[in-house]
């Protein structure tokens, strides 16, 4: 394994952890979503410093999953159990939901590495962008269950779409990096403002990268 490999490893450890977390306190999973995102965004930067290893687009994708994917879907799932927990049929149709973006998940991450993991662009919402909107959201308190099972069911949709979005500069992923690191570090009215600034940030880039963010 490569200082990168590591790098996507801890990724997935964070993953794990905010799964965990999504039964103690799904703000802090959010939180723990966000820095696994991190950690997906530095091993590209440590591999083009120290050089990658074949195994490293495999262990990306497989650690994405865990962040991504399962993470997210069972932080919706826990916001749903809370809320419509004496509802059946709902809390079955959130599960479902759940289930369906963990699925497109795995098939955006699959597609990814087979095609677009060497290139500047990729078809499909990016799992990590998917993620970080939904981290956010809950960061800033959108955690009404409708709310959350929709918009897990648009990204999912948009997952597998044929929409393609091209990879952030280096300087607006630092932006972005940062503003991301001072919603997980700051609590109170500060860390609520820094959370509504990285959902700004992400649906920006969701809505417009496709079309404006070229050249």
């Amino acid at each position: 394994m490569g200082p990168a490999d590591v790098v996507t490893a801890g990724n997935a450890a964070l993953g794990f952890v905010a799964a965990v977390l999504t039964a103690v306190d799904v703000r802090l999973a959010a939180k723990a979503i966000l820095l696994a995102a991190m950690a997906d965004g530095l091993d590209g930067v440590v591999a083009r410093r120290y050089g990658g290893t074949d195994a490293g687009p495999y262990l990306d994708s497989l650690a994405d999953v865990a962040s991504f994917g399962v993470a997210p879907a069972l932080l919706v799932v826990t916001v749903v159990r809370e809320m419509w927990g004496f509802d059946r049929i709902r809390v079955v149709a959130g599960v479902a939901v759940a289930a369906l973006f963990v699925a497109a998940a795995v098939v955006r991450l699959a597609l990814y590495t087979a095609y677009d993991s060497g290139s500047d662009e990729t078809v499909g919402v990016p799992t990590t962008l998917a993620a970080t909107i939904l981290s956010a959201g809950v960061l800033v308190g959108f955690v009404e269950p409708m709310l959350l099972v929709v918009l897990s069911a648009v990204m999912a949709a948009l997952m597998l779409s044929d929409v393609t979005y091209p990879d952030l500069h280096a300087q607006d992923a630092l932006v972005m990096g940062v503003v991301q690191g001072l919603a997980i570090v700051c609590s109170g009215t500060l860390g609520q403002g820094f959370s509504f600034g990285l959902l700004f940030l992400a649906l920006g880039y969701l809505f417009l990268g496709p079309r404006f963010y070229w050249g």
